[in-house]
């Protein structure tokens, strides 16, 4: 094996334990990082975005791309409706990673994976957020209750229809109480919304 398909091996190598390879990556290995732009003319590697890489037609995990935004925005929330899917409470695979960042923050620019950006403000940035392993990587994500009350709260973003989903999986899976639903719909100012669908609940 000569050194360039040696450099290759040690890049495929990477991509296969990481998922996703960036120019960075190859400085750590003594690599320029226009090894990345031969491995793709080679069909050795796939470009997903700018400076992102992986193997072609690489199985996807199930939440690769909510792990891959928590990794590159450590300080966003993973919310709506890509929380609803960390929870297992929805069947819908939304195309973009819904994150929340504080009100007043830069927006991030991704391609890859795309982002669909909320802003919150106040206690919605602290309230009801937990941390999940996905796929490898620890992901602020807001819990089941937060999430349900939050999918009310942004109804005219998500629908109606994947809010009631939200909450009847929730409950019927006893993922949630009723105190801790009233406690978020009142301070995410939705409880006169959620008042007739959590009443029917009780």
């Amino acid at each position: 094996m000569n050194d360039v398909e040696r450099s290759y091996q040690r890049v495929l190598e990477l991509a296969a334990e990481r998922q996703i390879v960036r120019p960075r990556d190859l400085k750590a290995l003594g690599l320029a990082s226009v090894v990345l732009t031969r491995m793709v003319r080679k069909g050795l590697l796939e470009r997903l975005g700018r400076g992102l890489y992986s193997l072609p037609n690489r199985p996807l995990p199930e939440h690769g791309s909510i792990a891959e935004v928590a990794r590159k925005y450590p300080g966003g929330t993973v919310c709506l409706l890509s929380a609803l899917r960390v929870h297992n409470l929805t069947t819908q695979s939304p195309f973009e990673v819904w994150l929340a960042i504080p009100n007043k923050a830069r927006a991030p620019k991704s391609t890859y994976p795309p982002l669909r950006i909320i802003r919150f403000s106040g206690l919605a940035l602290t309230e009801g957020i937990e941390a999940c392993p996905v796929d490898g990587t620890t992901v602020r994500v807001t819990n089941v209750g937060r999430t349900v009350v939050d999918c009310f709260k942004f109804r005219n973003k998500i629908g109606l229809d994947v809010a009631l989903e939200a909450l009847q999986e929730a409950w019927q899976a006893k993922r949630v109480r009723m105190d801790e639903l009233w406690r978020y719909a009142e301070s995410g100012r939705v409880a006169n919304v959620m008042r007739p669908y959590l009443e029917s609940l009780g």
